[in-house]
């Protein structure tokens, strides 16, 4: 049995996957952590690695290869090697979705999306890094706003037939806008459609610059928020398929590229 590992430190959270190889090359995904990354990106990949091998009775020197990608790979000092994020996305989805043609990656700080040609290449990607509209962190900061538990913008989603547009994309004027909406009478479920639609709205607009095809994929841990995911499906028309653990897929396909070394 060999086994490899893939390392994801996002400026949110840090994910590590371990994966095995068996006979016949048969890849499977063994376990997987998750935590929030504090200030120490590397000393967090360092706990989730040693926690999940702990569970397993795997030795570190078990591992064949270690990769790690994301906002803060250059920091881990365990690994063989670093990917970009684009490609170990796009490694990690492919895995999981063969025919996937468009993946849509919204995380805690940024979001991207990602073409994929028929042989899993990227063939074009965009993100947005530099602004947190559109984001999870724009969600978290919305929800506090609110007073209400982020994790149930998903479910709140369905409990009205329409919603309130929000009108402004940066985040400090959005919070102006939903509390300007609250002070109005507004519905707190009507606005929290709105924001998930404002999400929704804003990865369309960057999958449109590279154009979309399908499968689309949507990963990320907004890709967790059911009312974002069916916001982007009537927008765009069509199913958009969601990874049984979203969050995972830039480790998932750190793992993968550690396998092929």
């Amino acid at each position: 049995m060999n086994y490899y590992l893939g390392v994801d430190i996002g400026s949110t959270t840090t994910k590590i996957v371990l994966i095995s190889v068996k006979d016949y090359d048969k890849t499977e995904i063994i376990d997987y952590g998750i935590q929030e990354t504090g200030p120490d990106g590397n000393k967090t990949a360092l706990e989730l690695m040693n926690n999940v091998l702990g569970k397993h009775g795997i030795r570190v020197e078990e591992i064949r290869n270690i990769v790690a990608t994301g906002y803060g790979r250059v920091k881990v000092d365990f690994v063989d090697k670093t990917k970009t994020e684009i490609s170990c996305h796009a490694k990690g989805v492919i895995f999981v979705f063969p025919n996937a043609r468009t993946i849509i990656d919204i995380g805690g700080q940024d979001s991207k999306v990602i073409k994929v040609g028929k042989n899993g290449a990227v063939v074009d990607f965009v993100m947005n890094d530099k602004c947190a509209a559109g984001t999870g962190r724009f969600l978290e900061i919305m929800a506090k706003v609110l007073q209400e538990d982020l994790k149930n913008f998903g479910h709140i989603h369905n409990m009205v037939p329409d919603y309130v547009e929000i009108t402004n994309i940066c985040t400090v004027f959005a919070e102006s806008e939903v509390i300007t909406l609250i002070t109005e009478g507004i519905e707190k479920e009507k606005i929290i459609k709105g924001l998930n639609y404002s999400v929704a709205k804003r990865a369309l607009s960057l999958a449109k610059r590279v154009g979309i095809d399908k499968d689309i994929i949507m990963s990320g841990g907004v890709a967790k928020n059911k009312g974002v995911v069916q916001a982007l499906e009537n927008l765009l028309g069509t199913n958009v398929y969601v990874p049984e653990e979203p969050q995972i897929m830039g480790a998932l396909g750190a793992a993968l590229f550690a396998r092929e070394m």
